[in-house]
Formats: structure tokens, sequence, C-alpha cells
């Protein structure tokens, strides 16, 4: 039995193992899965990811996701792990699944919430029916937008053995589906395909017959995908890349906006400064960042004049229109682009 203390939005969960090994997560070696998963293949690497339970009703998904969590927490650095899942929202199941109109909210209201939380630092575990693949698609394409890796993992259990599952929850502490929603259910329930792209790469579980816990070979497996350090002769590992569209609807969002505003005021009080210490003369060669290209400032400039050239780059950049690219996605490519525009500015002046 899975017991869940919900926080806000997310979840952190106490397992009590009392239904023979397939639920057992606690009685295993901290090291369990070092051998797997080394400390190089993570360090001095950001880990990012979304990582999408799906399976029939009462197949372990719950469990499969506190397992997935405890072996990602066995890793140094520990990375932050965040569990989204329907009681988070304190939402009844039979109540929730009884009708289409709130089964599509819900739907809505966990992807806007994975939507929220997806971010370069986060491993997001979804743990949901995830039954249906169009929504499964929905999902596929916010790690896509982010530009984060991406994988599904699948309990795989008969019906009649999820069915028995279903009713020794109901004799035992009635967290369960009632029998026509559970056999509505499983009737709806669309395996994911590995064919696909958005099932892919696509990890198996088959907790009846394996049991589930964090040294399962799947869980394993998933475990050494989303850690794995990535290079250019990287082959067997994918970060999803966002297209051109894609860039510029996320690049409107607020966030967005506000790193950029914050990269352009970071590199404007920089000239500010230098220019203070070099007494108003010229400032050449200033650094403000590796791989950032260097401010060559041949002559004195007031802070008025660099915010009237901050305003019209973020105006110009927020048009897609400076140099024809695409508007940078994050703080560095915004501060590389401002200096190439700084420079141009000041060369052509």
């Amino acid at each position: 039995m899975v017991k869940k203390v919900s926080n806000q939005n997310s979840t952190q969960y106490n397992l009590c193992c009392d239904h023979k090994q397939v639920f057992s997560c606690d009685h295993l070696p901290h090291n369990a899965i070092n051998k797997e998963t080394s400390v190089s293949a993570f360090c001095n690497q950001t880990l990012m990811a979304l990582v999408i339970i799906c399976g029939q009703p009462s197949s372990g998904k719950s469990t499969a996701a506190l397992c997935l969590a405890e072996a990602l927490n066995n890793i140094e650095p520990k990375p932050n792990v965040r569990i989204i899942d329907e009681t988070s929202f304190h939402l009844d199941r039979n109540q929730t699944y009884a009708e289409m109109t709130s089964e599509k909210n819900l739907r809505g209201v966990l992807r806007s919430e994975v939507d929220r939380s997806l971010s370069k630092d986060n491993i997001i575990i979804v743990d949901s029916l995830n039954s249906i693949k169009g929504y499964r698609y929905e999902l596929w394409c916010l790690a896509r937008a982010a530009g984060i890796r991406h994988c599904v993992l699948f309990c795989d259990v008969e019906e009649t053995d999820c069915r028995n599952w279903n009713k020794e929850r109901r004799e035992k502490d009635g967290i369960s589906y009632n029998d026509v929603i559970f056999e509505d259910l499983v009737r709806r329930f669309e395996r994911p395909d590995r064919r696909n792209r958005w099932d892919s790469p696509l990890f198996e579980l088959w907790p009846f017959k394996d049991g589930i816990d964090k040294s399962s070979p799947a869980i394993i497996d998933l475990v050494s995908y989303i850690t794995k350090k990535v290079d250019s002769k990287t082959r067997d590992v994918k970060i999803l890349q966002p297209t051109i569209a894609t860039q510029s609807a996320r690049f409107t969002e607020a966030n967005s906006l506000y790193e950029m505003d914050r990269a352009t005021q970071e590199v404007t009080s920089a000239i500010v400064e230098a220019q203070s210490l070099a007494m108003g003369g010229p400032v050449t060669g200033l650094s403000i960042g590796h791989n950032l290209p260097t401010i060559n400032i041949s002559r004195s400039v007031g802070l008025p004049e660099l915010r009237r050239l901050r305003k019209t780059f973020i105006k110009l950049t927020g048009q897609s229109s400076l140099s024809g690219l695409p508007p940078p996605l994050d703080a560095d490519s915004a501060k590389r682009m401002f200096i190439d525009y700084l420079n141009q500015e000041f060369g052509s002046g």
C-alpha cells in the first residue's frame, strides 16, 4: 500500500509493503544502482527530463513512480525530482472519471501543471493513467518545447490481475475504482507503441510477474537514460529540440521576457561599472561571461544612451526583426545578441 502526503501540487510518498514482493522498494541497499549509473555520467551536467508513467488502472503506476524517484534520489548530486499526480489536487478518482467532462478537465489541470514545472533543472514524473495516446502526444509536445529528454514507463499488467488488485485495495483501504469506472477505463486504454515518437523511448515494467523496486531493469535503464551525459558522439539518448514555431511561442511568455530584461540589464550594468573604473575613458575587450563576445567602446557612453539602446534592442528582438534571427531563448543568447548589437552601434558611431 502506498501512503501519499500531499504538499500543494507535489506529492511525497511513504511506502507500506504488505503485498508479497510486488510493492517493495525499501529493502535494497542505498547503492543498488551505482554500477549502472556512475557519478561520471551526470556530474557537471544539468538533469532535465519528463517521464510519463502509463498503464491500466490499479497496475502499480504510483509505486513505480515512487521507486523511480527513490532511484534518482540515490544519485549524487541529487537531482530535483517532482511527481505530479491526481491526488495532488485532492480529487476523488471515481468522481473524476465518472464523466468525460471532469476527466477532460483533470487532463487539462495535469497538463498545465506539467507545463509550469518543466525546466532545465527538473525531472518531472507524471503519475496518472495517461491512457490516451493523443494526451501522451500533448505531453511529448511540452517536452519538445522545453528542449528536454522524454520517455515513457509502461506498467504492463493483465486486465485480470489489475481487476484483482483493485478489489484487494477496496477491501484494505477503500482507495480503488468502482467496478463500472474500472471496466470503462480498461476498455478505453490505448497501449503505448514504441514506434510512435511520443511513446519512445519506451521502458516496460511487469509488476505482477517481477514486482516493482528501484533495481527493476526497466527503472535502471530509465535512470541511465535520463542521467547519461550527452555529447556529439551520443546516439542512444535523444534530447528533444523545439521547433521555430514553438520557440517563438514560448518566447512571448512572461518568463522569457523576464530573462531578456535581466540579461540586457546585466550587460548594461557591466558597461557602466567598467566605464566608472576607466574614469569615463574608452573600454575595450570587456568580457562579461564565458563564450560571450567582448564589448568594445571607443568613446564615453552615458547611462541614458545605454538605456535607450537597450529599450530599442528589446523592441526589435520582440518583433524578431534583428538580423533576421529568431529571438533568443536563454540569458546567454540574449547577452550575445545584445553585445553584438551594441558593438555595431558603437562601431558605427
